[in-house]
């Protein structure tokens, strides 16, 4: 059973936005109140995560140079509202959190503007240091200090992010012009206020203000309450280095992920690719996004491949801690089979399909199988229409029933679906094989199941949240990669947990029945990173 609590702590925090900010936490606890054997057990098996999605306080004018006494006044507003989350989070027994990217000193500045907001970061690999209790060991580190001494404080390790220097010197080939690295660096403080290390981000999203290091940290540390814990930063999720890398080690159970996302629905939600994540990878991943809706900037969560507690909401402009109980151990997604499943006739159709059954019978669109499934027996006409600025290859999805084909390049995509009513919407299976060339260069195999805008087909990949159409249905796809990422959304922006995900005869595959609300897009998300 679930227990779930909410409640909305007022922070005072500053009117420099004319906003009065008001922090809301969740408490999910997976333990029975009438039964306190049951918490023990619990707490053996399982530790407490907050992540907190911070509607920062931002400088009026990023372009602006302003002194570091200027930028210290601004950056404290913030801290003083983690400082307060800390002490929330310190009462419910919570030993990590995690703060999002540029919630400290915020984002959009030049390279010269942002320099008052960094702090000096020695090395921990070459320095251990304890910033609250040796505060006067490096200059320019106030930031870091009251970080170190916040940990002290919540007893809790402690992960934020913030801008940080190093000088270099000109026999370094890689030194900039000004004679310093700026960096967007996440950093690991223990519950002693130790600084056990730093994540300096590798895939900048236009972020002029940082280099990116010139070689790239993978950085896992260790922690006494759930073992090795990866790390990174927003952009880098889509890209091989460091996420990937990382998760090659199979004690890596863990990932604290600060972000600063921007939504873009279908695909790129900042809790569907967090949750997508989790589940490919069978791991918890604790995401922490900076919260400004004007922005499109919303949504956090603690995920696990079985389980989410997520915080996503563009009206409220307030922020948002989320506590949840999360596994040491996550048990993952299984694609195989069980005894139910081999009894369902819809996998079983499925499984036959996959074997090339003879009776079926296929054309460029559409697949007719004999007492397989009836409705869509006409062709259904391929389109185009862009989706997440690229092209895909569609076909709409009509009828009560039915099992198509839609292909682009190399990639075949495959939907045999059922749906208990029509509702008054317009559904299609699109298909792309390519390279992502707008906001980041990267290349994508992508099948999905979408709700269009309206019901033109020229509305098909148009960004909405809304949705009552109900599926049960498999997608499959002929991928050419092994990471693939499931994505699965219903109505009012609710992740859903697959039924199966996994590998059948060399293809990559999504099942799920009982959806809670409309389908808004489910979807089989690869990358193929040796093609970037």
């Amino acid at each position: 059973m679930q227990t779930l609590f909410t409640v909305c702590i007022m922070s005072g925090a500053s009117r420099q936005l004319a906003l009065f900010l008001c922090g809301c936490y969740v408490v999910a606890l997976g333990v029975h109140a009438t039964e306190p054997r049951v918490a023990d057990h619990h707490e053996a098996e399982h530790y407490m995560a907050a992540v907190y999605e911070h509607q920062s306080i931002l400088t009026p004018d990023p372009l602006a140079v302003m002194s570091r006494k200027q930028a210290l006044q601004l950056m404290n507003q913030n801290l003083d509202i983690y400082e307060q989350q800390v002490m929330i989070a310190a009462q419910k027994g919570v030993q990590i959190i995690v703060f999002p990217e540029d919630g400290i000193h915020g984002f959009n500045f030049t390279r010269t503007s942002v320099y008052p907001f960094l702090d000096f970061m020695p090395s921990p690999r070459l320095v251990r240091w304890n910033p609250c209790l040796e505060p006067h060991r490096f200059t320019d580190t106030e930031v870091l200090q009251r970080l170190s001494c916040m940990a002290i404080k919540g007893d809790m390790f402690l992960v934020a992010n913030l801008g940080t220097k190093q000088p270099c010197h000109s026999n370094d080939p890689g030194c900039p012009n000004d004679r310093r690295y700026q960096f967007n660096t996440n950093v690991v403080f223990s519950n002693n206020g130790t600084l056990v290390d730093r994540y300096r981000k590798h895939n900048l999203y236009f972020e002029a203000a940082f280099d990116t290091p010139v070689e790239v940290d993978h950085i896992i540390f260790d922690t006494p309450f759930a073992g090795k814990f990866g790390i990174f930063t927003c952009f880098d999720i889509l890209f091989f280095d460091p996420a990937i890398r990382l998760l090659r080690d199979s004690e890596v159970k863990h990932v604290v992920y600060p972000t600063a996302w921007m939504n873009q629905l279908p695909l790129l939600a900042a809790i569907q690719i967090q949750r997508a994540f989790a589940i490919a990878f069978g791991i918890n991943l604790l995401a922490a996004n900076i919260h400004h809706s004007s922005l499109g900037m919303t949504g956090s969560g603690i995920h696990s491949p079985l389980k989410s507690f997520w915080h996503h909401d563009m009206e409220d402009s307030r922020g948002h801690l989320l506590i949840a109980q999360v596994a040491k151990n996550p048990l993952g997604l299984t694609g195989t089979e069980t005894a139910t499943d081999k009894m369902d006739p819809s996998h079983s159709k499925f499984l036959e399909l996959l074997a090339g059954d003879p009776y079926c019978e296929k054309d460029a669109q559409e697949v007719h199988c004999d007492g397989a499934t009836k409705g869509d027996m006409n062709a259904a006409p391929t389109f185009h229409s862009e989706m997440m600025y690229d092209n895909f290859t569609l076909v709409p999805v009509w009828g009560k029933e039915g099992y198509l084909r839609v292909c682009a390049n190399g990639l075949c995509c495959y939907l045999l679906y059922r749906r208990p009513t029509l509702s008054n919407e317009l559904y299609a299976l699109g298909v792309f094989d390519g390279l992502h060339t707008v906001h980041g260069t990267y290349y994508v195999q992508a099948c999905a199941l979408v709700k269009c805008g309206g019901l033109g087909f020229d509305t098909c990949g148009q960004e909405i949240t809304e949705a009552t159409g109900r599926f049960e249905f498999h997608l499959w796809g002929n991928f050419s990669t092994s990471y693939i990422f499931p994505l699965l959304l219903t109505s009012g922006m609710t992740l859903e947990t697959p039924d199966q995900f996994g590998w059948e005869s060399d293809h990559s595959f999504l099942r799920k029945r009982g959806l809670s609300s409309g389908l808004v897009t489910a979807a089989l998300y690869g990358r193929l990173y040796e093609r970037d």
